[in-house]
Order: C-alpha cells, then sequence, then structure tokens
C-alpha cells in the first residue's frame, strides 16, 4: 500500500469512526504515517536524482567525445577513456570486456547512448 493512501486511509477512516462514535487514532498513529510518506518520498527523490544525475554525466562525456570527433581525433585522451571505461564497466555493458585502447570513439558513444537509453525509458516507464 503506498504511503499517500495510507494517510489518506487514517484520516478517512478515523472520520468514520468518529461518526460511529469510536475512538480517533492517536497523535502517534497520525504521525507514523506521515514519516512514512515522507520517507517514501525522499527515497523515490534520491533515485530520480541519481537516474537525473547519470544522465547528466553521460552527457557531459559524450559532448566530450563529439568534441574530439569533430576535430577528427582517431583516439581517445587516456583520462576521458579511463573515465568512459569506469562508467561503462560500472554498467555492465558488453564493451566493457573489450580493452579500453582497442575501443574507437563511435563505440564509446553507441555505448554510452545505449546506457543512456536504458536509463531514459526508465525514467518514463516510471511515470506510467
Amino acid at each position: 500500500m503506498e504511503a499517500g493512501q495510507r494517510i489518506y486511509e487514517v484520516f478517512f477512516s478515523a472520520r468514520t469512526r468518529l461518526e460511529r462514535g469510536v475512538n480517533l487514532p492517536t497523535i502517534g498513529e497520525t504521525c507514523v504515517a506521515i514519516t512514512q510518506q515522507l520517507e517514501s518520498w525522499e527515497v523515490e527523490k534520491v533515485q530520480r536524482y541519481a537516474r537525473r544525475n547519470k544522465i547528466h554525466y553521460i552527457d557531459r562525456l559524450l559532448n566530450e567525445l563529439e568534441q574530439l570527433n569533430i576535430a577528427e581525433e582517431s583516439e581517445v585522451p587516456p583520462g576521458l577513456r579511463t573515465l568512459c571505461k569506469d562508467f561503462i564497466d560500472g554498467e555492465a555493458h558488453p564493451l566493457s570486456q573489450r580493452r579500453a585502447e582497442e575501443v574507437p570513439i563511435a563505440e564509446w558513444m553507441d555505448a554510452l547512448y545505449d546506457v543512456q537509453d536504458g536509463l531514459m525509458f526508465t525514467a518514463e516507464d516510471d511515470e506510467e
């Protein structure tokens, strides 16, 4: 049961109990319901921001790789390569099985877009 629904039920069941002459919920019960709702919202917010921050990080990596493409560079600088490799490894993408030195710019970008697409579709699914 969703915490918001719980607060609603506590309030309206209390009203019904009052009309029937039954005791109302205690302030403690109400506080527990409110606390549960707040905790639920906080967890949801943390998850939403974690996904959003990960998407922003991918955007920054993609921007750096795109700048290399525009400059017609053939190799990814070691620092950027390490950032891409660490991120892709953490996402368990198939590209993580390859040596970072062997991966061209376009493949790093494809892998990052794959991860980003997965995060974006997850965000859309959560809203429905």
